[in-house]
C-alpha cells in the first residue's frame, strides 16, 4: 500500500509508537513529530508534496489546507488519532483502536455528486413597514435589492434599491430560483416633482429572485426554513441577528455547488398504484417539503433537499438511496473498524460503536481535551447525516461483532425518524442500540460509560446488499434461522393475512402489489405470498374490495419466508362446453345465481350459459348464435376503374 502516516504527538501529549503502528497497519510511518503545524511545518510541506501522505492531525486542518494551496497540490487526507484515541483517561492500550481508525480511513469513499446553483444576487426583502430601509440600504452595496412593504409610503428611499408595496401570496423555490406571487402590487414611480406616485394596484404579480430576506417575524415561509438555501428568516428586533444575516446574505452571489444527496428509482416505489395510496414514509418525514407525490411514485427536488437522509432510512423498498454516504460504504467502514481492532485486540474488551456527524466530531474533541475522552474500545465513525443511519446499519454493526451501538444526535438530526429506526432495530436485536441526546460532552461520556449490556455474535458476518437483505442477514447472525420476531406496527417487514371467507379471489391485490410479494398460480385459483418481499405498504389492503386483508408485522428468519405460500385457494370451474378449468367455481356460481332472475340480456337461458363457458367457447357460441354480435352486413363491393368508366359512359 502506497500511503504513509505522518505522525505528530502534539507536544508530547499523545503517546504514539511509529514501529507498532507500521506493523499493525502495513503502512509506512514517519518519525514522531511534536509540532507538525508550527515549527515542523517543513516536514508537513514535504509530505503534502509527496501526495501519498495521511496527516494524523485534524485540529489544524486550515493550516494544512493553506499549505496545500500555497504548494498548488491537493489537500491530503487527515486522520484524528489524538482526540479519538490518544487523549483518553482509559489506561488500556490505544494501539487496537488506532489500528481500527487507520483501517477505516483507508476504505474508498465514492465521490459526492453535485449540481451548480447560480445566484446573481437579486434579493427580495420582506418587511412589515418601511423601517427596514436601513437593511435594504446596507445590502444594496452587495446585492440587487427590492424592499416589499405592505402599504405605499411617501418616503423616497435611496435609488440604490427598489421599493414595492403589496402582500406576498406565495413563494416557491430555493437559492437562485425563487418564484414569488404578490397581490395588491404597486410600484413606485421615481419621476416627477414632489411626492412620488405609486402605480395602480394589481393582483397576482409574479417575479423571480435569488435570495429572500424575511424580516416580518411570525411564521416562516417554508418548513424547516433554516435548511432552505437562500431563505433567511430573522427577528428584526434583534440587531446582532440582523447584522449576522446581512453579512450572510452579502456572500450569496456567484456559483455554488449543491450536493445531490439522494437518488430515486421510481420502479421500486410503493407510494401508490391505480390511484390507491400506499407507502408515504418519505412524504411524512421530509422536513423541507422536497418530496412530492407524482402519481404512482414520489419525486425529490434536489435543489430543496437538505440531505438529512431520513427518507432513505425509512424507505421500505430501497426506492430512495442516500448517495452522499451510501449504506454499503458505511457497512464496509464499520467492518474495517472491526477488522483493524481485532488485528491486535488480544484480550482487550469487545469493541463498541459510536455513530456521529460533524457536530459529534466537535463534541468528541472537547471531551478529549477537557474530560476523559472516549474509552479504548469505543470506536467512533463519522457519517454525513445521522438520520441516514437506520436499523439496517445498526444491525449490520452488531452482526459484525460490535457489542453495542450508540447514536449521538445533533441539532440537525430528525429525532422522529431515528427513534423509529432504533425502535425497529431494538425489536430485532434487543437493548443494544442507544440514542445519546445531549450537547454536553461530559454528559456524552457519562452516557457511554453507563451502558454495560453487550451482545455476543458467535459467527460475525459482513452483511451487504440492500437494506432489507442486510437486515435479514444480520438478524440471522444474531438469532439463527428458525425464529419469528415480533415488530412494531410501522415496521416494513411482515405477513399478509387473508380472511378466506371474505376473499373472492378477484386477485386485484396481485396485479397492484409493488414488490411482487403477492402472486397467482396460472394453473388454478391460488393467491400466493412471499413474505420476504412484502413491504407492508398497505396497498393490497386499501385495494381489496372485500376488506379481507390485514397485516402482521414480524420478521420471519426461516427459509419459508423466501418461498411462495398459499394464502387462499378455491376449486376452479369446468367449462360446460369443453370441460376446461377456468375461473373460480364459487364466483361463477354466485354470478350465475344473481343473473338467473331473467332480467335484461340474461332473460334468455342461452345467454346465461355464456357465463359458464371458458373464453374460447364463449366467443364460439356468440359467433354462431342467431343474434351474433360479430355479424355484419355484406361488405360493399370494391369499386374498380371499370366502374368509374361505366358511370362516365352512362352519363
Amino acid at each position: 500500500m502506497d500511503k504513509s502516516l505522518i505522525l505528530c504527538d502534539c507536544s508530547g501529549t499523545n503517546h504514539l509508537n511509529s514501529k507498532d503502528l507500521s506493523e499493525v497497519t502495513g503502512l509506512t510511518c514517519s518519525q514522531i513529530h511534536t509540532a507538525l503545524c508550527t515549527s515542523q511545518i517543513d516536514s508537513a510541506a514535504k509530505a503534502v508534496t509527496d501526495g501519498k501522505a495521511i496527516l494524523c492531525c485534524t485540529q489544524e486542518w486550515r493550516t494544512f489546507q493553506a499549505l496545500a494551496d500555497e504548494l498548488e497540490v491537493p489537500m491530503p487526507p487527515l486522520l484524528d488519532l489524538r482526540d479519538r484515541a490518544g487523549w483518553s483517561a482509559d489506561k488500556a492500550s490505544k494501539l487496537p483502536k488506532m489500528s481500527a481508525l487507520v483501517a477505516e480511513a483507508l476504505v474508498p469513499r465514492p465521490a459526492q455528486k453535485t449540481m451548480d446553483v447560480a445566484s446573481e444576487g437579486v434579493c427580495l426583502i420582506l418587511s412589515n413597514d418601511a423601517t427596514e430601509m436601513g437593511v435594504a440600504e446596507q445590502l444594496s452595496e452587495y446585492l440587487s435589492v427590492t424592499l416589499l412593504v405592505p402599504n405605499p409610503t411617501d418616503d423616497m428611499p435611496s435609488r440604490n434599491y427598489d421599493i414595492i408595496a403589496g402582500s406576498l401570496r406565495r413563494a416557491t423555490g430555493t437559492l437562485g430560483n425563487f418564484e414569488v406571487t404578490i397581490d395588491a402590487l404597486q410600484q413606485l414611480d421615481p419621476t416627477g416633482h414632489g411626492t412620488h406616485e405609486w402605480s395602480i394596484s394589481r393582483q397576482g404579480g409574479q417575479s423571480h429572485c435569488d435570495i429572500i430576506l424575511d424580516l416580518r417575524g411570525g411564521t416562516p415561509l417554508f418548513p424547516a426554513h433554516e435548511k432552505r438555501d437562500g431563505y433567511l428568516w430573522v427577528d428584526a428586533s434583534h440587531a446582532p441577528s440582523v447584522a449576522k444575516t446581512i453579512l450572510k446574505a452579502s456572500h450569496m452571489v456567484g456559483t455554488f455547488e449543491k450536493t445531490l444527496f439522494v437518488k430515486t428509482e421510481p420502479s421500486l416505489c410503493a407510494h401508490s398504484r391505480a390511484q390507491k395510496s400506499a407507502c408515504s414514509n418519505c412524504l411524512d418525514i421530509c422536513p423541507t417539503g422536497a418530496i412530492t407525490s407524482a402519481g404512482d411514485f414520489v419525486e425529490i427536488d434536489p435543489a430543496i433537499c437538505a440531505g438529512c437522509g431520513a427518507c432513505a432510512a425509512l424507505c421500505p423498498s430501497g426506492s430512495i438511496t442516500y448517495e452522499a454516504d451510501p449504506s454499503n460504504t458505511t457497512l464496509r467502514r464499520i467492518q474495517a473498524l472491526m477488522d483493524g481492532y481485532n488485528k491486535v485486540a488480544g484480550d482487550h474488551p469487545q469493541p463498541r460503536l459510536l455513530v456521529h456527524d460533524s457536530h459529534g466530531r466537535d463534541m468528541i474533541a472537547m471531551a478529549a481535551r477537557f474530560d476523559d475522552g472516549l474509552a479504548a474500545n469505543m470506536l467512533p465513525i463519522e457519517i454525513e447525516a445521522i438520520s441516514s443511519f437506520g436499523h439496517a446499519e445498526a444491525l449490520g454493526a452488531l452482526a459484525s461483532g460490535f457489542g453495542d451501538v450508540h447514536i449521538l444526535l445533533s441539532p440537525a438530526a430528525d429525532q422522529v425518524a431515528i427513534g423509529r429506526e432504533v425502535a425497529l432495530a431494538t425489536a430485532i436485536a434487543g437493548e443494544h442500540i442507544h440514542i445519546i441526546d445531549t450537547p454536553d460532552p461530559d454528559q456524552m461520556t457519562a452516557a457511554l460509560s453507563e451502558s454495560k449490556l453487550a451482545i455476543i455474535v458467535e459467527t460475525p458476518i459482513l452483511a451487504m446488499g440492500s437494506r432489507r437483505q442486510v437486515t435479514r442477514s444480520a438478524a440471522r447472525a444474531l438469532h439463527g434461522d428458525d425464529k419469528i420476531l415480533s415488530l412494531p406496527e410501522d415496521a416494513p417487514y411482515g405477513a399478509v393475512l387473508v380472511d378466506t371467507d371474505s376473499c373472492s379471489m378477484c386477485l386485484s391485490c396481485v396485479s397492484l402489489c409493488p414488490s411482487g410479494a403477492l402472486g397467482e398460480n396460472p394453473d388454478k385459483p391460488q393467491l400466493l405470498f412471499q413474505e420476504d418481499a412484502c413491504l407492508q405498504c398497505g396497498l393490497c389492503s386499501n385495494i381489496c374490495p372485500e376488506n379481507a386483508i390485514t397485516y402482521e408485522q414480524r420478521l420471519n428468519l426461516g427459509t419459508q419466508a423466501l418461498e411462495q405460500t398459499v394464502l387462499n385457494e378455491e376449486e376452479p370451474f369446468a367449462c360446460i362446453e369443453c370441460g376446461v378449468l377456468f375461473g373460480v367455481k364459487s364466483s361463477i356460481e354466485r354470478i350465475t345465481e344473481k343473473l338467473s332472475s331473467g332480467v335484461g340480456a340474461f332473460a334468455n337461458p342461452d345467454a346465461l350459459k355464456l357465463v359458464q363457458m371458458c373464453g374460447d367457447c364463449r366467443v364460439n357460441a356468440q359467433f354462431h348464435s342467431t343474434d351474433n354480435p360479430f355479424a355484419a352486413k355484406e361488405r360493399p363491393r370494391v369499386r374498380t376503374t371499370a366502374d368509374y368508366y361505366s358511370d362516365r359512359d352512362d352519363h
